[in-house]
């Protein structure tokens, strides 16, 4: 009877111990936000699902009502990304007009490859600086990071759905 017990408690115990451990500092949280958006699935699909497979013509593809491409969004996103990496280390700045509608229509299919890479890379440098940046720095550039992590969620459910539209999107590839 005792063995039946323990097992039943360590039932209990033991998956409540293997379960992840949640962000505690504001660093866990700024890292979590941007890994989440990037390539670690959690409550949704991350960039690297929602692209994968994605072909030049798909990216290209709109819905023919006004809306951007696939590519035309992981582009916008990749700018932004980018820039506020620079303005969060220092560096100098990519050029910008102030016109937003250029960070969305500057994609080109034939590069949409590269596009994938350049925000992944973008995407890994952030988790990267955040990761070696001390408090102080994280706390001063918090709302920013945050921001980050909400602009490509925000943009990433827009690929779905554009996926959704052309047919060219895996429902197993959904959220856990």
């Amino acid at each position: 009877m005792h063995k039946v017990i323990f097992i039943l408690l360590m039932a209990e115990v033991l998956p409540a111990q293997v379960q992840q451990k949640k962000p505690q500092t504001l660093k866990e949280v700024l890292l979590e936000q941007l890994r989440t958006t990037h390539g670690q699935e959690d409550w949704f699909v991350p960039i690297s699902v929602a692209v994968e497979g994605v072909t030049p013509e798909q990216a290209k593809w709109t819905d023919g009502h006004g809306g951007h491409s696939i590519g035309q969004l992981v582009n916008h996103l990749a700018f932004w990304n980018e820039r506020n990496l620079q303005r969060f280390q220092g560096t100098t700045l990519l050029a910008y007009s102030g016109n937003n509608d250029e960070t969305f229509n500057s994609f080109d299919s034939k590069t949409w490859a590269d596009t994938v890479k350049r925000l992944d890379s973008i995407m890994k440098a952030w988790e990267k600086a955040v990761e070696t940046a001390d408090d102080a720095k994280l706390s001063a550039e918090s709302s920013r990071v945050a921001h980050i992590g909400t602009h490509n969620a925000y943009h990433l459910g827009q690929i779905i759905y554009i996926r959704k539209l052309q047919g060219s999107w895996d429902p197993a590839k959904g959220v856990k």
